[in-house]
């Protein structure tokens, strides 16, 4: 049986507006192999050729000046695109981060990601738990993924995040798939029980209680056996 391999993926960025001009600081990726980690992963600081606000910078905590000598995404495009290969992509709100990962590879003058690549978290645990809050601190919280060491935002780190929360999402649905098949089975396992049916007794009744029957009944008054027998005739 073929493997099938996922990437986790998360960026950060200098704000919110791919097509306005923002730009990508960091890429985090971590391999899952058959929903397992296998402990590969990928994660690159990048010099967005812009300036951050201090509102960004207190989110993911990366800085103007801890940038100036990363690379450019031009740089790091094919080995980033080398390490994704043509696998899933496991996003919370995918959209946003797509978006700016494609706009860095126009830039770069490379094809861009097709959307289709992109398992939503977002979407799927939005889908299994309505009315719930979805986002990744409250998913860690629902599964017991430990998110201490998330005082701020990082790709990486929420990249390592996600894929236990993903894993546990999917975990979730093939429990709940495997108690509905057993329980379809234990149906059907009843429904082909065969059932044997008892012969009717008989019973013998000598002449002496026969009469003594009579004789109990007819002390009755308007009985029905004496009212049904005289209407039938």
């Amino acid at each position: 049986m073929d493997s099938m391999r996922e990437i986790v993926l998360d960026t950060e960025t200098t704000g919110t507006n791919a097509e306005g001009g923002d730009r990508i600081v960091e890429i985090g990726c971590v391999e899952l192999v058959n929903h397992m980690p296998t402990g590969q992963s990928y994660q690159v600081y990048l010099n967005p050729e812009c300036t951050m606000s201090e509102e960004v910078i207190k989110i993911h905590g990366i800085t103007n000046e801890s940038l100036v000598d990363k690379p450019k995404f031009a740089e790091i495009a094919d080995a980033f695109l080398a390490f994704i290969g043509d696998d899933k992509l496991v996003i919370h709100n995918a959209p946003f981060d797509m978006r700016f990962l494609n706009m860095e590879l126009k830039r770069a003058n490379r094809p861009c990601l097709d959307f289709d690549r992109a398992i939503d978290t977002l979407v799927m645990a939005r889908k299994k738990y309505p009315g719930a809050q979805a986002s990744l601190d409250a998913l860690c919280k629902r599964f017991g993924v430990d998110a201490s060491r998330r005082t701020k935002h990082g790709a990486l780190l929420d990249s390592e995040l996600l894929a236990e929360v993903y894993l546990a999402m999917i975990l979730d649905k093939e429990l709940k798939f495997s108690q509905h098949t057993e329980i379809k089975e234990k149906k059907d396992v009843l429904k082909n029980v065969s059932r044997e049916t008892l012969r009717p007794r008989t019973f013998q009744i000598d002449a002496s209680e026969l009469e003594a029957h009579e004789q109990f009944v007819g002390k009755i008054k308007n009985n029905l056996w004496q009212i049904s027998t005289v209407e039938n005739k």
